[in-house]
């Protein structure tokens, strides 16, 4: 089986407006890293087009992809949501959240016109968007008396590690992040350093 401690996103905000018989598509799409953002971005844009007649999105969250969800708003169930989450996952992208907002034309699109017309105005605000690869990183606090100093700073860039926070004093505590990859052998050897103490956060 292949390992992978990356996954892809979006690096900024993207808009595209998508015209289909009439109807305005306007597709926003956000970087976000949990349901409380989600929720923020879509209250906006509902006091930002308030006079719209559906606000459909998705979403899915986390470097395991796990959590996700579509929403119709109010079209034929599976006409909106859904074709916008199939283009998150086509594009293998998490941590993304698109909300298509439509202005009804006065023409019925149909089951299949309303699945299309969501699916390319997903499509389109996706292509407008920079796609990123991020590192899965776990994070750590270690403690440890200060004459084992060098030997720590030494491991951490052997292995790469990102230092957060620190404090040097009699006791040292750094809480650092490294990439999933890495981590297993990064525990190993800082549990060989005498006095060590190590915390998975």
């Amino acid at each position: 089986m292949l390992f992978s401690d990356t996954f892809l996103t979006i690096e900024q905000s993207a808009e595209i407006v998508f015209k289909e018989k009439g109807s305005k598509f306007f597709a926003f799409a956000f970087p976000v890293e949990n349901e409380n953002q989600i929720k923020e971005r879509i209250n906006h844009l509902k006091k930002n087009h308030p006079s719209a007649n559906h606000h459909c999105y998705a979403y899915r969250l986390g470097a395991d992809k796990l959590i996700f969800r579509a929403n119709d708003d109010g079209e034929p169930n599976h006409t909106a949501g859904k074709p916008i989450l199939g283009q998150i996952q086509s594009n293998d992208l998490t941590d993304v959240l698109i909300v298509v907002v439509r202005y009804f034309g006065g023409t019925l699109l149909g089951v299949s016109g309303l699945i299309q017309a969501y699916k390319t105005a997903a499509a389109e605000v996706i292509r407008e968007c920079c796609i990123i690869e991020k590192q899965i990183l776990h994070s750590y606090t270690v403690n440890f008396p200060f004459d084992q100093l060098n030997e720590v700073m030494k491991l951490f860039k052997q292995m790469e590690c990102k230092i957060i926070k620190q404090n040097f004093d009699s006791d040292c505590t750094i809480n650092f992040r490294i990439r999933k990859a890495n981590s297993e052998a990064c525990e190993i050897k800082l549990r060989k350093i005498t006095g060590i103490r190590l915390e998975y956060k």
